[in-house]
């Protein structure tokens, strides 16, 4: 694989609690370089990301991240904050411990009201739900993306990156023996290396997210 279709499955990422303005613009800058699918950014640094990208790279951010236990209400409200300060795509945090007790029918129509209210607000937002897998079982993974696929989310994402684990190849597995290829997925959380990148994408995954893209692209020939 060449670095320029490698650079598309990578979504380059800086999620960290101490990340600066000076940080972000180096972000957007490295992503307009190598040409990475995105930049992901904390929605506090939105208005200026999407204008260090100035239109030439996707902008990304995340919701209730990570650990997704805002109300419904919150949630809505960062998603319309979000779409309306220019951000292409979200990645929210589910609600773990309300699906944890089995509230499928609640942790759905929350969901769904998400993905609603991104698609009213911008047709082409795309809306990605971190199920954090490495606090689930195999068959919770497999609920957890079906009710993903259901609320006409774009893509099921494997992990925050700040959970117990990372995303594993056995995730990728779980979650396509539930949902075959109706879906788009995206791993994140400990993908450091060209090796393990494209470890992924030979499984079929459609996007990573890393804080290490130019690790990565650097090591492809």
């Amino acid at each position: 694989m060449d670095k320029r279709t490698l650079a598309k499955y990578l979504d380059f990422a800086n999620h960290h609690q101490d990340a600066t303005l000076e940080q972000i613009k180096e972000l957007c800058s490295l992503v307009r370089k190598h040409g990475f699918h995105s930049a992901f950014v904390n929605p506090y640094y939105l208005k200026e990301a999407k204008e260090y990208l100035d239109g030439k790279a996707t902008l990304g951010t995340v919701v209730s991240f990570p650990l997704g236990q805002e109300t419904k209400d919150i949630k809505l409200l960062s998603v319309i904050e979000a779409v309306n300060k220019g951000a292409d795509e979200l990645d929210v945090s589910m609600n773990v411990g309300l699906f944890k007790a089995r509230k499928y029918d609640e942790c759905f129509q929350e969901m769904k009201a998400i993905v609603d209210m991104a698609k009213m607000r911008k047709t082409k937002v795309l809306v990605k739900f971190i199920i954090e897998t490495g606090l689930l079982t195999d068959k919770e993974i497999q609920k957890a993306s079906l009710l993903v696929l259901k609320s006409g989310a774009d893509f099921i994402k494997t992990c925050s990156g700040m959970g117990p684990r990372g995303a594993s190849l056995k995730d990728v597995d779980l979650i396509k023996r539930a949902v075959k290829d109706k879906i788009m997925i995206k791993v994140a959380g400990g993908v450091d290396t060209l090796e393990e990148a494209m470890g992924f994408i030979k499984k079929g995954v459609d996007r990573i997210g890393t804080s290490q893209a130019v690790k990565i692209i650097n090591e492809c020939s």
